[in-house]
């Protein structure tokens, strides 16, 4: 294993929660403006700066007086925007620094690396987890956050800004990806990792793996690899530039979800080959309904979703001209079709032609498309649409049969725990979901 010129742990920069008032509990004491504070404190936004304490500020810093101090935010918001959206209060180590942003406050976190991927890998998983599926995911979580570490220092030194929103009368197509965070460097919620700190307690099966795989991270051709997961392919990996920029990622590579993974995927940016593959149920790691295994990767409100890799979505035409009309800001007038124009590898849809009475439009990419037709989101893009009750040439009904949860790019957290609870070491997890990557020590 090659080992990186990077020396020191380094320290990550969270947004957590972003507010005109922050309520908070300092639980040990901790240093601010020369002074020491415990107990409830309160910030407010006022004339556009911090109110705290009589006084007004731009920023303010408090800092734990030893590792072990913690601080509690109330109503942190977790599954923004998913089905499951809730709030709670969470517990968090480290600096508790606030900023004003776009006429709010936020509170960012910041701490060594390892620490914040102890509470990712709890929170994004059940602790139960097989140790070989939690040390696949530290070296991945690690190896994500590090690239997104190095992307924002590109970004402050580069004034180049790729766009990730094109529209025109006839097409929007946007993709979402970190660089909506400007001023720290991931977010605690599932646009980034989700990230919970210490309100779930750390279980020692994840602080083995933790420890097991300290510093390590994926490369490819001598940098980070930026490296995606989902919560189940589908049966079917997708690549990078079907859901995000237009760059080609080579260890993001499409595959099926099996091992030997050397026969490649039938066709499925062919809408016929699509159609069947999805209404089929092909034999796969993440094909399972063996609750030992799912209750190893999905936490409780995860558990509330239980058909994923195959599953139907169904609208009458009240609703889905509602809904396309509030999500998209258009007004279609009755929906005549949705059409797929443009499949990834993996069949998740990245272009969609939505044709109304009264206007026609073209959507992308897959998160976009997922937005679109969904309250929250669509568990996928990976679907076919069926019509029915016909009246005068307008569906009455439209029948979504989908595969998959999540843009299926990179290692499928189901799978990989099937690969787990099968023996697989988490190397070769690894490198079955990330194609010629290699597994690199970034620091001791």
């Amino acid at each position: 294993m090659e080992t990186s010129n990077r020396k020191e742990e380094p320290i990550v920069s969270v947004g957590i929660v972003s507010a005109s008032k922050l309520c908070f509990s300092l639980n040990a004491p901790y240093t601010v403006c020369g002074s020491q504070q415990c107990g409830k404190q309160v910030v407010e936004l006022s004339e556009g700066r911090i109110l705290w304490e009589n006084a007004l500020y731009d920023e303010l810093l408090f800092e734990p007086t030893d590792t072990q101090s913690s601080f509690t935010l109330e109503d942190v918001t977790i599954g923004v925007n998913f089905h499951w959206e809730r709030k709670e209060a969470q517990t968090f180590l480290g600096k508790l620094r606030f900023i004003v942003q776009d006429n709010n406050i936020c509170a960012i976190n910041e701490l060594p690396v390892e620490t914040y991927l102890t509470s990712v890998i709890s929170s994004e998983m059940r602790a139960t987890s097989s140790l070989e599926l939690l040390k696949a995911h530290a070296v991945i979580s690690r190896s994500w956050l590090l690239a997104q570490m190095e992307q924002r220092k590109a970004e402050r030194s580069n004034a180049e800004v790729h766009p990730s929103f094109l529209k025109t009368d006839e097409e929007i197509v946007r993709w979402y990806d970190r660089e909506d965070h400007k001023l720290f460097d991931v977010c605690a919620d599932d646009h980034c990792q989700r990230y919970q700190g210490i309100t779930k307690a750390a279980n020692k099966h994840v602080v083995e793996a933790i420890q097991q795989t300290a510093g390590e991270i994926l490369t490819s051709h001598g940098e980070i690899c930026d490296a995606r997961y989902s919560k189940c392919c589908g049966g079917a990996v997708e690549e990078f530039q079907y859901c995000w920029e237009n760059i080609k990622k080579p260890y993001l590579q499409a595959l099926p979800d099996t091992l030997p993974d050397t026969t490649p995927l039938p066709d499925l940016t062919n809408e016929a080959v699509a159609r069947l593959w999805i209404l089929s149920s092909p034999d796969a790691f993440c094909n399972t309904t063996d609750q030992k295994v799912l209750s190893q990767v999905l936490n409780d409100f995860d558990q509330e979703t239980t058909d994923f890799y195959r599953w139907t979505q169904t609208y009458s035409q009240a609703e889905i001209k509602q809904l396309l009309k509030e999500k998209l800001e258009v007004q279609f007038g009755d929906i005549i079709d949705l059409i797929p124009l443009a499949r990834g590898k993996s069949g998740r849809i990245y272009r969609l032609k939505i044709v109304g009475k009264e206007r026609t439009l073209i959507i992308g990419k897959e998160l976009e498309i997922r937005r679109a037709l969904s309250k929250s989101h669509l568990y996928s893009s990976a679907f076919i649409i069926e019509k029915a009750d016909i009246e005068e040439g307008v569906p009455q009904k439209f029948i979504i049969k989908g595969a998959g949860w999540g843009h299926g790019v990179g290692l499928c957290q189901i799978g990989a725990a099937m690969m787990g609870e099968q023996g697989y070491r988490y190397e070769e997890i690894l490198l079955h979901y990330y194609k010629g990557a290699e597994i690199t020590k970034a620091y001791k």
